[in-house]
C-alpha cells in the first residue's frame, strides 16, 4: 500500500511515499513495520515502475521509503526509464544528477531515516539504490554506520570514482553488509573502479559481495528501461531477498 508523503530536510522539502504491504500479498518472512528500507531511486526519479518495485519490497515485509531525491529542481518531468533517448529530457535529467551531489543526499538521509522510524520501523535498515541511487546506497551505510544495517547497489555508476565523494571513501566507516551488483559491461562502473570498491571493502573488512550479471546492461533491473532483462531482473530480486532477509534478521546488531 502507497502512501504519498512530504519529508522535512535540511534543504526543503521533498516529495516521497511510504510502501507496506499489500494485504492480499503472500505472508511476509518478517513482520513489516518491524524493518525499513530506503529505496534510492534512478536518474528518471520516481514514478510507477519505481513504486512498482517499491512495493514488491515491501510485500516482502519492509516499510519502504521512496523519496524524490531532485526535489531542490520542483517540478520536472514525468520521465520513464526510456527518456534518455530524447535529448531534451536527457539534457534535463542530467541537469538535475549533476545538482545532487552524494552530500546532498547524505544530508537528506537524516531525515529519511527518521521518517522510517516514525512510520513505525524499530528494527534494522537498510538502503538499496539503482542508477545514481546504488551510490547513496553505499553511501548511506558508511554516513550512517550505527543506523543502516545492509546497503545494496545495483548497475550503480561511479562508485569507486577519483571524486571526493565517491561511495568507496567512506567503506572504513561501514559497520553493515554490502551487496553490488554490476552490469556486465557498464561505462559508468568501469573494472578498475569494480576493483578499487572491493580493494577498499576488503582492506576495511566490511562483509561484502560483488557480483558480475554477466550480458546484462546498465539499467537490467528496471522494468521500463529499454534495457530490462527479465531474468536478470529476477535474478536480482532472489539476490535483494537473500541479503535484506539475512542482513535485516532478527536480532542484527551492529
Amino acid at each position: 500500500m502507497k502512501q504519498s508523503i512530504e519529508i522535512k530536510t535540511a534543504d526543503g522539502t521533498a516529495k516521497a511515499a511510504i510502501f507496506r504491504a499489500d494485504p492480499s500479498a503472500t505472508a511476509p518472512k518478517i513482520s513489516s513495520g518491524e524493518r525499513g528500507a530506503v529505496f534510492y531511486m534512478d536518474a528518471m526519479g520516481p514514478r510507477p515502475a519505481l513504486d512498482g518495485m517499491a512495493q514488491r519490497l515491501a510485500n516482502l515485509g519492509y516499510v519502504v521509503l521512496l523519496p524524490d531525491l531532485f526535489y531542490r529542481f520542483g517540478a520536472y518531468g514525468p520521465f520513464t526509464g526510456t527518456a534518455f533517448s530524447d535529448e531534451t529530457a536527457k539534457a534535463q535529467i542530467m541537469t538535475m544528477v549533476r545538482g545532487t551531489s552524494q552530500e546532498m543526499t547524505r544530508r537528506d538521509t537524516t531525515s529519511f531515516l527518521d521518517t522510517l522510524v516514525a512510520a513505525g520501523v524499530t528494527g534494522p535498515i537498510g538502503t538499496v539504490g539503482y542508477c545514481m541511487g546504488g551510490g547513496r546506497a553505499v553511501t548511506a551505510a558508511g554516513a550512517f554506520p550505527d543506523r543502516v544495517a545492509a546497503a545494496a547497489s545495483f548497475h550503480g555508476g561511479n562508485l569507486a570514482s577519483d571524486a571526493d565523494d565517491s561511495p568507496h571513501r567512506l567503506a572504513g566507516a561501514i559497520k553493515g553488509r554490502v551487496y553490488v551488483g554490476v552490469a556486465g559491461v557498464d561505462g559508468s562502473f568501469p573494472p578498475e573502479q569494480s576493483a578499487r570498491l572491493a580493494e577498499a571493502l576488503r582492506t576495511a573488512e566490511v562483509d561484502h559481495i560483488i557480483e558480475n550479471y554477466v550480458g546484462m546492461a546498465h539499467g537490467w533491473a528496471v522494468p521500463d528501461h529499454g534495457v530490462y532483462n527479465a531474468v536478470g531482473g529476477d535474478r536480482h530480486w532472489k539476490r535483494l531477498e537473500t541479503f535484506f532477509d539475512e542482513a535485516l534478521s532478527q536480532g542484527t546488531s551492529l
